[in-house]
């Protein structure tokens, strides 16, 4: 029977002389943004050099997106995916289905094919193969499907191991992981409590993750999981997953899991009581003080720090899919190295870890951007190209698919990369995919390195605490020219630290690829130091940059104690009479009287309620703004036509953006809340524009404006 395929929109197809499916025009090449400065270009050389940079690459010159077309009959929500003995792929979907994808590498005209393997269950967010059959986790239970006639269909969907549900919306659950001993870890979300505004365990074992042998018993492994989407083995066979950001979760991070641990969200410890817990910790046993979350660990032992932390609204706003590379180098110079995927971002950063006196730790960089939909889900093919499942149903992403089933291929060409980040006793090691230029690598004013944190917090996220830049002694370049040592003052530990290298070239002149690393420093290693007595003079000056960083930070803080901010819109934008920005006490010359009262919430899926409202130009206007969502969301009104500009200027705000309450500096941003908590209320007070027409409003947080978007229209007088 023939289909009808379809293939997503952002892959404007076209065969080239390999065959193969690939990407044009797709708009997402890589632009170079200092997270602290908001820079776009590479620093330039320093004085003196004269080289010839070569033209800066793009992620396309070495990993192509190809689609795989779907069916129009297929809703392929992946919500699992597993790599089957004869290169099929096994794919779960949220609607419930699994999907065996056959030949999913074939190229020209050729199609993959579709067969539906099983139907009818509830939600799967995970599915692994073991010895011919196929396990999916339910949001209730892990499911053995077993195809006993060979016909390509499940006929017996037998239950492993079952736990309680709530009916709570949140209440997700993820895996299974086979572990060595032929064992099965899953990982259950808490729920959501939108009276309460945070994160609830309302039955035994929400948030923790479930050790299940295969003759169903089960074993509480660790607590403290807040959504952790994402789990996996890195080279070593150690367990990890991935967190999003939330309450007690300051921004998405990457933790090694061992039994008894304690990962942080307290909600779960409601069932440390329960027989088979490896934990005695109660939730009232948590300090909710708002210290970095490093230095709480110390006074409660069983609080495990990540091992990675990934900078909130830079590397993604959901964190997701871990897979660690074992393809001996069929997708380039990356082995072991790890590449995760985030949701709402709808892209996949590259990740390495080291130990150091027994703890992990490690640096996390940009990688690939530009995928059709939310990434959940990646596998290795036995090509070696990875295969990324995605969808945006109820989530939402910078990806405008629904769903979508990509492959990524390794051109062959070796981008020029900082391959890893090493900690020194006195600083950090880069290590290149290319040798450099030695003058540029061996310059301190190539580099620039600040340390940061987030608050450890019941409240939901957190903004960057604690940002200072650290003085470089100086710089080593090994001869080979592939290792750069830098000799870094004032380290913190349970810092995580930005690694700017922006100025460095290779010896042929290119820029690097990704110019910034965010290394979280558990530990310092032991080892000798470099005899480097001060901090060299840097060619440009980092000091005033944060300084003029720091003042704006101090005045966004005294804005939320203040009705108004100190923002102003240039004079007369688009006829408005207001220049403040943000007003949240009636204006006197008002004489208590509002000519329209907009009451506006959210609704799940990234939308506000109600998408659209009308008023006349020059109307008083009061805004309640409700955030009735489970995660930050601002109110922001903006010039007709402006609203992914403001977003993606509010996206470069980089570490500063939740201080900033992601509200850029611009004449484009008419009017504005704060950032809100879940379940929080805030009025503003503003005068519709003289000039009629559809003016846009938005939440900017970043992957959020994209696609939460509402219209005022502005009728004439």
């Amino acid at each position: 029977m023939n289909k009808i395929f379809k293939i997503n929109h952002i892959a404007k197809a076209t065969l080239v002389a390999a065959g193969l499916l690939f990407l044009q025009n797709t708009g997402f090449a890589q632009t170079k943004i200092n997270p602290i400065t908001g820079s776009k270009q590479p620093a330039p050389a320093p004085k003196g050099l004269t080289k010839v940079e070569a033209a800066p690459a793009k992620e396309d010159d070495y990993y192509t997106l190809i689609s795989l077309p779907v069916p129009e009959d297929v809703i392929l929500e992946v919500g699992g995916m597993a790599t089957l003995p004869d290169g099929s792929l096994a794919i779960c979907t949220r609607r419930g289905e699994v999907w065996i994808v056959s030949n999913p590498t074939i190229s020209g005209e050729e199609r993959p094919t579709y067969k539906r393997y099983a139907y009818g269950l509830h939600e799967p967010l995970g599915l692994a193969y073991k010895d011919g059959d196929i396990y999916v986790t339910q949001r209730s239970e892990v499911t053995r499907l077993r195809d006993a006639d060979g016909d390509g269909k499940a006929d017996s969907y037998d239950k492993v191991y079952s736990w309680p549900l709530s009916g709570n919306y949140h209440e997700y659950s993820y895996g299974p992981t086979f572990l060595p001993n032929g064992n099965m870890l899953v990982t259950l979300n808490v729920g959501w409590s939108n009276s309460l505004g945070h994160g609830v365990s309302l039955v035994p074992w929400r948030g923790w993750t479930l050790e299940i042998t295969p003759d169903g018993k089960m074993t509480p492994f660790a607590a403290g999981m807040r959504s952790p989407a994402g789990y996996g083995f890195n080279a070593a066979g150690d367990f990890f997953y991935t967190e999003n950001q939330g309450d007690w979760v300051g921004s998405g991070r990457i933790s090694h899991v061992e039994k008894g641990d304690f990962l942080g969200n307290a909600e779960s410890l409601n069932w440390s009581g329960l027989p088979g817990s490896p934990l005695k910790l109660k939730p009232q046993d948590i300090p909710n003080t708002g210290e970095p979350l490093y230095d709480v660990a110390k006074r409660v032992p069983e609080l495990k720090a990540p091992a990675i932390w990934m900078p909130h609204g830079i590397f993604g706003i959901s964190t997701s899919a871990f897979l660690n590379d074992n393809t001996n180098g069929k997708f380039g110079p990356f082995q072991n190295q790890i590449f995760v995927g985030d949701q709402g971002q709808s892209k996949i950063m590259r990740v390495d870890l080291e130990k150091v006196k027994g703890e992990y730790q490690g640096v996390a960089f940009g990688f690939r951007e530009g995928f059709s939909s939310g990434i959940l889900r990646q596998v290795w093919g036995h090509d070696g190209s990875m295969f990324v499942g995605m969808t945006s149903r109820g989530w939402s992403s910078t990806g405008k698919e629904l769903y979508s089933l990509q492959r990524l291929v390794w051109t062959g060409r070796t981008p020029f990369e900082m391959k890893t980040i090493h900690a020194m006793p006195d600083g950090f090691e880069i290590e290149f995919t290319q040798p450099v230029d030695k003058a540029t690598a061996s310059n301190v004013a190539s580099y620039k390195v600040t340390g940061f944190s987030y608050k450890y917090q019941a409240s939901y996220g957190s903004p960057v605490i604690n940002n200072k830049e650290n003085p470089i002694r100086g710089v080593v370049v090994s001869e080979d020219g592939l290792k750069a040592r830098l000799v870094v003052d004032d380290l913190r530990l349970g810092y995580i630290h930005e690694i700017n290298s922006d100025g460095v070239r290779s010896k042929s002149g290119q820029p690097l690829l990704h110019t910034v690393g965010y290394y979280t420093l558990n530990n310092l290693p032991d080892g000798t130091k470099l005899n480097i007595a001060k901090a060299a003079s840097p060619m440009h000056d980092h000091a005033a940059m944060m300084a003029s960083a720091g003042k704006a930070a101090g005045s966004a803080k005294n804005n939320k104690k203040s009705s108004t901010t100190t923002s102003t819109a240039s004079s007369n934008v688009a006829g408005t009479k207001m220049a403040a920005k943000r007003v949240t006490e009636m204006p006197a010359d008002w004489n208590g009287n509002a000519d329209y009262t907009i009451n506006l919430g959210t609704k799940p899926g990234l939308k506000f309620e109600p998408s659209q409202f009308q008023v006349k130009a020059g109307s008083k206007i009061r805004v309640v703004f409700q955030n009735d969502d489970d995660m930050l969301h601002n109110f922001v009104v903006v010039l007709p036509g402006t609203a992914i500009e403001v977003g993606n200027l509010a996206m470069k705000l980089g570490l500063e953006g939740q201080q900033k309450n992601y509200i850029p500096n611009t004449n484009k941003v008419l009017y504005h809340t704060n950032l809100l908590q879940p379940q929080s209320t805030e009025t503003i007070y503003f005068t519709a524009p003289e000039k009629p027409g559809n003016y846009t409003y938005e939440c900017s947080v970043p992957g959020h404006f994209y696609s939460m978007q509402g219209t005022m229209k502005v009728l004439p007088k």
